[in-house]
């Protein structure tokens, strides 16, 4: 598999030669808040990544931090008169909460950086033997014009690098670039150290999790394209400094998402946070959006392309119903096997291409149509469902997305109801199969469809859109 390297500017394939195991540590929330969509397309990307390597036969380990000391929660508890830990875990409950919902699978490890205080000292320890740190009376930091590779990730010169939203601005640093490993501070929290009281920065707690959970050199290192400059650089510069070894072979980024074209934050009002996203939309129809664009490049956020992703969803689960549902009976195969073999090939190549996510939609959307028109024209069979299942599954297995699964009780009843309404059809009692159908529509929340031969079901759209 392929992917563009931003610190090489290059597609590369992703090495596995050091013990055929693919090591992935994603940055990841600041843990002061419910989770936006943002940080949702981020995950998003990264999971279908994760799934593709899987089932292509990798052996991958994934590492996502929680940054749960910043001076962003220290505020925060403060604003709402909690501790900075009460903070930390009730957004971290939230965390699991919101992306339970959206169906990502579990990192192997989930570390804090309250727990590495140790090594964060040891670290910074090295660094400072090394002479790459001064010391302030606010805190000790990296001077970043002794890394002589830096800029080497945002592909620019040091001095063109200036200041930033994100960068801390300190009257008493040596250059404005050079940030803080170590911040003074006798308050709570805080933690003793050989030079006083006081808490980590902000990026050296991800090299040091880096190191220890995954080790040095890692095949990729992920984020937001918001990260690049200076979270990623200041990583590059700590970690090869006190490592001495690349931190990552390959850096992978995904781009930021806007609302209604205009960029997405508090000061504007217009955050949406995933929980709410995920009330109104669902999961598998917010998973195809975050899909849909190529994922470095920034994307918007507006009902008309959620809903194009609803109509694509409702597709979808048409077809996999179908598949299961059909009771046409032929062995007649055509050239259905070939036609679907070829979709998922298509489907397994654009993702091998730098995890091009739109083509692969594409190229199900086509194999999803091809099943549709199949059930409509009446010539959907069993032993088309036996090879079109699979491959079906297959492919929204790597996207994420599944649908709704009934119990085989309820579903025997069900099935009971649906046989007995065809007897009363085929009896021309259509008013009693009528009050039928919406018998069974009232206690199963079922869609029927009717066939020459059969019936077929599904769960019932929940959401509903108004384009007015």
């Amino acid at each position: 598999m392929k992917i563009y390297n931003r610190l090489t500017d290059t597609l590369e394939e992703i090495d596995t030669k050091r013990d055929n195991k693919i090591r992935i540590y994603v940055c990841g929330i600041t843990v002061y808040d419910d989770c936006h969509i943002g940080h949702a397309r981020t995950i998003v990307v990264f999971d279908v990544l994760r799934r593709y390597l899987i089932r292509i036969g990798h052996d991958l380990t994934y590492v996502q931090n929680f940054t749960d000391i910043d001076d962003k929660i220290i505020n925060r508890a403060k604003l709402e008169g909690k501790t900075p830990e009460e903070i930390s875990s009730k957004y971290i409950a939230s965390y699991f909460e919101d992306f339970t919902k959206l169906n990502v699978l579990k990192a192997d490890f989930y570390p804090k950086a309250t727990e590495h205080i140790g090594e964060i000292i040891t670290a910074i320890k090295i660094l400072k033997d090394k002479n790459y740190t001064y010391t302030t009376l606010n805190g000790i930091y990296f001077r970043v014009r002794s890394f002589p590779s830096y800029g080497i990730l945002s592909k620019k010169q040091i001095d063109e690098l200036e200041e930033g939203s994100r960068i801390e601005i300190d009257t008493l640093k040596e250059d404005p670039l050079d940030f803080a490993l170590w911040k003074f501070s006798s308050d709570s929290p805080s933690w003793e150290s050989p030079w006083g009281s006081g808490r980590p920065g902000w990026h050296i707690e991800c090299s040091v999790m880096v190191s220890k959970f995954l080790g040095n050199e890692i095949e990729i290192h992920g984020g937001g394209t918001d990260l690049i400059f200076p979270h990623h650089e200041n990583e590059i510069a700590q970690s090869e400094t006190f490592n001495e070894k690349r931190l990552a072979k390959l850096w992978m980024h995904v781009g930021m998402i806007t609302i209604n074209s205009e960029k997405m934050s508090k000061s504007l009002r217009n955050m949406i946070l995933l929980k709410n996203a995920l009330k109104k939309w669902g999961a598998n129809v917010l998973r195809l959006y975050l899909i849909s664009s190529q994922y470095s490049k920034p994307m918007d956020f507006n009902d008309e392309i959620l809903y194009e992703s609803l109509q694509k969803w409702r597709q979808i689960e048409h077809c996999i119903y179908e598949l299961r549902t059909t009771k046409n009976v032929s062995r007649d195969m055509d050239e259905f096997e070939s036609k679907c073999n070829g979709y998922l090939d298509d489907f397994m190549s654009f993702l091998d291409s730098n995890l091009n996510t739109s083509s692969a939609i594409s190229a199900f959307m086509k194999l999803v149509s091809y099943v549709n028109n199949l059930s409509s024209s009446e010539k959907l069979t069993t032993a088309m469902s036996d090879k079109g299942l699979p491959i079906v599954n297959t492919i929204i297995n790597i996207m994420g997305v599944k649908i709704a699964e009934i119990d085989i009780d309820t579903k025997k009843e069900i099935e009971k109801m649906i046989d007995q309404r065809n007897k009363l059809r085929a009896e021309k009692m259509f008013k009693d199969a009528d009050n039928l159908r919406n018998k069974i529509f009232e206690l199963y929340d079922v869609e029927l469809t009717d066939h020459i031969m059969y019936t077929s079901w599904k769960k019932k759209q929940i959401i509903e859109f108004d384009r007015q």
